[in-house]
């Protein structure tokens, strides 16, 4: 018989995701990470979720989607429409880690803003670096961000280690650099609005 909630999620926010749990004692909620690798290919994105709800609607009385659209071009909410399972409101987790007015205001002051979190400062080597090709073929680093001006780094838990790659990572990008400290509270505050029921 189904029971409790699943969150299926994005794998760069499970150890926020974790944390939460365990702050708001959520035992009753499972969380299911898939690869953050799918952010190379958002085309896979919806496929890769819609298997996840295929394996798990028939043990979970709740399933919940902890995915911002990320480049999927509305194809994850059409499927999600499908099984009428509902998704974090938003475009990518930078607006869920900033909370939407402060994001609104960081994009509005420089729209060349390329965004890092702590996920993506410990993981820049092999997402960005690699992940786009800059280690096999350098020169493709202006043509990826001749366009950005600044990088802001969204910082959900204070390290000196984590500031301190995020900076060599701007160095590295030849951009500004910009530290915000967001924590997880307005990650947290999105969650309870959109997912308050699951918390009873």
């Amino acid at each position: 018989m189904a029971d409790g909630a699943l969150l299926i999620a994005c794998g760069a926010l499970a150890r926020e995701l974790v944390e939460l749990r365990r702050r708001n004692a959520w035992e009753h909620i499972r969380i299911l990470c898939l690869p953050a690798d799918l952010h190379h290919t958002p085309n896979k994105i919806a496929g890769a979720v819609a298997d996840a709800i295929e394996k798990n609607r028939e043990k979970y009385e709740n399933i919940f989607v902890v995915y911002a659209d990320c480049g999927t071009n509305g194809s994850l909410d059409r499927v999600l429409d499908e099984y009428g399972i509902e998704r974090i409101s938003g475009a990518h987790c930078y607006q869920f880690f900033a909370g939407e007015s402060i994001f609104d205001t960081l994009s509005e002051e420089e729209p060349g803003t390329f965004y890092l979190t702590d996920f993506l400062v410990r993981h820049f080597d092999r997402l960005v670096v690699k992940g786009l090709g800059l280690d096999r073929h350098p020169e493709l680093k202006s043509l990826y961000f001749g366009n950005y001006k600044r990088v802001v780094y969204l910082v959900q838990t204070h390290s000196e280690k984590l500031s301190e790659l995020a900076r060599e990572q701007a160095d590295y990008l030849g951009l500004e650099y910009i530290e915000h400290n967001t924590g997880l509270d307005p990650f947290d505050s999105i969650l309870k609005e959109q997912v308050i029921e699951w918390r009873n």
